[in-house]
């Protein structure tokens, strides 16, 4: 009896292995048909059905890196809000816990931090990466591209210089290199690796426009302009392309080059006249340029007739208001010009260069108080302006015309610090010192621009104004 149970329970044990034996089949078909059917909807672009489908397969086998691998990919690509990218991040994390040496899983993961700009997370992510399998060009570029958002240059640098190693026709590797090196200002360098990424990549467009900068800082004209035509081919459709070449003639002083461009410009501005206010303002500024070197009065009315077209329009900007004013100016119309000028002054974002020629034309109108504002303004606005001493002079002189002499004294004095000034200039400071009653400071003056220039008339008049100003007791 007890040999026949035995039986039985062995019996029966068999047949419950082999019932679950039969359910694991069950269940790993099931599961392997839930990842196919996930696979087929993501490339179909179903990432709701994929998702689905690999919830599926996650259910069926908790344990599995690759479904939760695969249904992190399908949130990522569901799009970048911050929901379907934390979801993404779930299961990416999920997976590489799973499967510590699973590459595939650390780069989306990388790939989703870095969407989320957790640059120093994805850093660590593709690092790991690197520490499994160190030949992949392309991590190496990502982690550089992460540690850079990172803010670490150096890290950055050395892993773009890995991945050129590894792969030397990766164009977009040594563009990003350039970057770097700019940003730490290696020019020299970072040229030679826009230049490579040029060569690789003829029609990457970033990397040109980097050399246009690099060229231009260091006043290397002639590859400048080159870099201009070719954007100009590349980009044949704008005509702003062709501006640039045309104004970058015009800096390197050649006029005819500069008008030829800008024709060619104004041909393709035709079809989009969206672009034409951007040609004819660079058209009027290389007519007035060679108005302004040349005098000739037939270059003012060109720059004039360009500039018109964009000047009387509601979104004229100061800059080209200023330069409207100027035209107005070289052609007489002082009233005209004055107004443009005074408009420009007023226009946000405000040019300051238009400050200077509104205090010419104001002055020349007899509007004193305008022209000494314009100069004190635009003083306060540019640090590096290389007519400071001259400006400081000018309005020193505005001011003694208005009768303001302690005014004039501060302008003369900074004048005189920012060049010190001849004789004449220090007859002029000691005047308006005088004027101002400070009489000790003005003999003092005095007696150095006749240290200068004993023979100067304007510091002798002065200094005897001085002396039959004193005292007897002061002349003592």
């Amino acid at each position: 009896m007890k040999k026949a149970i035995a039986g039985i329970l062995v019996l029966a044990g068999l047949a419950l292995a082999a019932i679950l034996a039969n359910q694991a089949v069950e269940r790993d078909l099931e599961y392997r048909r839930l990842i196919v059917q996930g696979d087929e909807a993501l490339n179909q672009g179903e990432t709701f059905v994929a998702i689905e489908a690999f919830s599926g397969a996650i259910a069926l086998k908790r344990g599995s890196m690759l479904a939760y691998l695969k249904r992190g990919e399908a949130h990522r690509r569901r799009g970048d809000t911050p929901e379907t990218l934390a979801a993404a991040l779930r299961d990416l994390r999920m997976a590489a816990e799973l499967d510590s040496g699973a590459t595939r899983a650390l780069e989306a993961l990388g790939d989703v931090n870095f969407k989320l700009r957790r640059y120093a997370n994805a850093a660590e992510n593709y690092e790991a990466y690197l520490r499994l399998d160190d030949h992949s060009a392309t991590v190496f570029y990502k982690l550089a591209l992460a540690a850079r958002g990172d803010g670490r240059l150096s890290r950055a640098i050395s892993a773009l210089q890995q991945s050129v190693k590894l792969n030397g026709s990766f164009a977009e590797a040594h563009y990003v290199l350039g970057l770097c090196l700019k940003e730490r200002e290696q020019f020299k360098d970072a040229q030679s690796a826009f230049e490579e990424a040029i060569r690789l990549s003829p029609a990457m467009i970033p990397a040109r426009e980097e050399l246009v900068d690099l060229h231009r800082a260091q006043k290397q004209t002639r590859a400048e302009i080159e870099q201009l035509e070719a954007l100009a081919a590349l980009d044949a459709g704008k005509p702003d392309r062709l501006i640039a070449v045309g104004l970058a003639y015009l800096d390197a002083g050649n006029h005819d080059f500069a008008v030829t461009t800008l024709g060619r410009a104004a041909e393709r501005s035709r079809e989009q006249p969206a672009e034409q206010p951007g040609v004819y303002a660079a058209l009027g500024r290389v007519w007035l340029q060679a108005a302004e070197d040349r005098g000739d009065p037939t270059d003012a009315r060109k720059a004039l007739e360009a500039l018109e077209r964009v000047a009387t329009q509601p979104s004229a900007s100061s800059e080209i208001l200023g330069m409207y004013g100027r035209a107005l100016a070289l052609a007489g119309e002082l009233s005209r010009a004055e107004a443009a000028l005074r408009q420009a002054s007023q226009r946000f974002p405000l040019d300051p260069d238009v400050l200077p020629p509104l205090a010419t034309v104001a002055q020349r109108q007899g509007h004193l108080e305008e022209a000494r504002q314009a100069l004190i303004q635009y003083a306060a606005l540019v640090d590096d302006d290389r007519d400071e001493a001259a400006h400081a002079e000018l309005i020193g002189d505005l001011s003694v015309q208005m009768n303001d002499p302690a005014t004039a004294v501060v302008w003369y004095k900074k004048s005189d610090v920012l060049s010190p000034a001849d004789a004449t200039g220090l007859a002029r400071l000691a005047d308006a010192q005088l004027k101002s009653g400070r009489t000790q400071d003005a003999q003092a003056t005095a007696a150095r621009a006749l240290a200068k220039d004993p023979t100067d008339l304007s510091a002798r008049a002065v200094s005897r104004r001085i002396q039959s100003s004193l005292s007897p007791a002061q002349t003592r």
